[in-house]
């Protein structure tokens, strides 16, 4: 991808007051419905209707650690491309989890995608893609991929969870190989 008329990424976080992600990244929240509704995912529990935030992934900060979310998460692309790795647990331990990788970003026709929605329990990691880091290191101050993410029930940091490395090992119990890959982005306990 050709980064040279992109924004740089320091306009981009002093413009949209982003500040440093926990996980990896930047981002602000943008809104926060005042509606409270029943969550399904957190056993009734109150929570605001829908939340948004601006994401952004940068070259200094290009990887968001694997997490999960007990609410839905709408992703909406706006500008640069990101690889979102979902890990779905697998229903019963002698088979392993399900692996997609979907690269987010504006080129349709080479498959990626604009939006991606992340169902409940799912873990997700995102990455700036090695191959846009390599090709435009001359454009780095520029490189990233800036998303919204819609939550729905509204996201609270209780709902929230970083995947540990015993949490991966108890993820990939039936396949412990698959795991190795994964372990650079976990949460260090």
């Amino acid at each position: 991808m050709d980064y040279s008329t992109a924004p740089r990424t320091a306009d981009l976080i002093q413009d949209l007051n982003l500040i440093s992600h926990p996980e990896g990244g930047y981002f602000a929240e943008t809104d926060r419905q005042e509606v409270e509704v029943p969550s399904p995912y957190a056993s009734g529990a109150p929570r605001s209707l829908a939340t948004t935030i601006f994401y952004l992934l940068t070259a200094s900060s290009p990887v968001g650690v694997i997490h999960t979310n007990k609410s839905i998460t709408m992703h909406v692309h706006h500008s640069g491309r990101a690889e979102y790795t979902l890990i779905t647990p697998s229903p019963t331990p002698d088979t392993p989890p399900t692996i997609e990788r979907v690269v987010m970003g504006p080129n349709a026709r080479a498959g990626e995608r604009r939006q991606l929605l992340v169902g409940t329990g799912v873990w997700k990691m995102s990455r700036l893609l090695p191959e846009d880091l390599d090709a435009s290191k001359e454009n780095l101050e520029r490189t990233g991929c800036l998303i919204t993410e819609v939550v729905v029930p509204g996201f609270h940091w209780e709902d929230h969870h970083y995947l540990t490395r015993k949490g991966l090992e108890e993820l990939f119990v039936a396949n412990p190989e698959g795991a190795k890959e994964f372990l650079p982005h976990v949460k260090h306990e």
